[in-house]
């Protein structure tokens, strides 16, 4: 395992291959937070992957919740993406502009609604344009596709699962947001939500998992994983601000063989935001 990637990253140079092949789609999946002062779909209207459609995670969502981005129904879903022309059955490779940030969050959609051939472009949009890889500025205009979505509610956790999880341990919580926030010792980006973390969480920040952009090999992940207290025999929420980096612990849990594991969708905005939940401060 010393410097074995996961099966779910691909290549800029490997996707670079695969434009214009039969069943071959690129999604954009760009997202950012106010702070890292960028826009997805701006960025993406300068200069794509060519053949790449834009993803929008505050719109492929639940329309009905007040929480951001949390995941539409699978009719919503199917839709949305069979009109960006992508099929369950199809070769689907997303990326976001850092590298490793908002495209798992796209990547996990995609498998919570039955697409098997799922996989992340390793170095993101930033990495594509440093090694000087084609652009493309023309939106592309897909053939609508449909979208049979098989959706998996196991993969994902309720509010009212995530109380009995804190209540019982039943299983382990790893949470994504940096250890300021999960401390208390930086505010939450967030307007009125308080700052801490859920009992008996534990603090995995996501930058630990990649450098520059890249997956760090799952030698690294592994270690990470159980630097920060997690068993990697035992089941796993894992958690964020807002549920979009909490998808990058479920990459490098799968990535590990891990699949006894779920996403708390809700996450910090929805924990943190509330007044009858148990929030701890300080270290774990």
């Amino acid at each position: 395992m010393s410097s074995e990637k996961s099966k779910y990253i691909v290549s800029a140079e490997w996707v670079e291959r695969q434009l214009g092949a039969p069943g071959f789609r690129v999604v954009d999946a760009s997202w950012y937070l106010p702070a890292q002062n960028r826009n997805g779909a701006a960025e993406y209207s300068a200069g794509h992957v060519p053949g790449a459609v834009f993803f929008d995670q505050d719109v492929v969502t639940d329309r009905t919740s007040p929480l951001p981005h949390t995941v539409p129904s699978p009719e919503f879903f199917a839709a949305e993406v069979g009109k960006l022309g992508i099929s369950e059955s199809d070769t689907i490779v997303v990326y976001d502009g850092p590298g490793i940030f908002s495209a798992p969050r796209a990547w996990w959609l995609f498998r919570l609604m039955g697409a098997k051939n799922v996989y992340v472009m390793d170095g993101g949009l930033d990495g594509w344009k440093r090694e000087g890889r084609p652009l493309q500025t023309d939106l592309p205009e897909p053939a609508p596709a449909d979208f049979h979505a098989n959706f998996n509610p196991y993969a994902v956790t309720s509010f009212e699962e995530m109380r009995g999880i804190v209540t019982t341990g039943s299983r382990q919580i790893a949470d994504a947001r940096s250890a300021g926030r999960f401390t208390a010792k930086e505010a939450e980006p967030r307007a009125g939500l308080r700052s801490g973390h859920m009992p008996g969480a534990r603090n995995l920040p996501v930058g630990l998992l990649s450098t520059d952009g890249r997956f760090k090999d799952l030698a690294s992940l592994k270690q990470a994983i159980e630097d920060a207290g997690i068993d990697l025999s035992r089941p796993v929420v894992t958690s964020c601000g807002s549920g979009v980096t909490a998808a990058i612990i479920t990459l490098a849990l799968h990535s590990l063989g891990h699949e006894d594991n779920t996403l708390y969708d809700g996450s910090w905005a929805e924990w943190g935001g509330r007044t009858d939940t148990p929030v701890v401060t300080g270290e774990a």
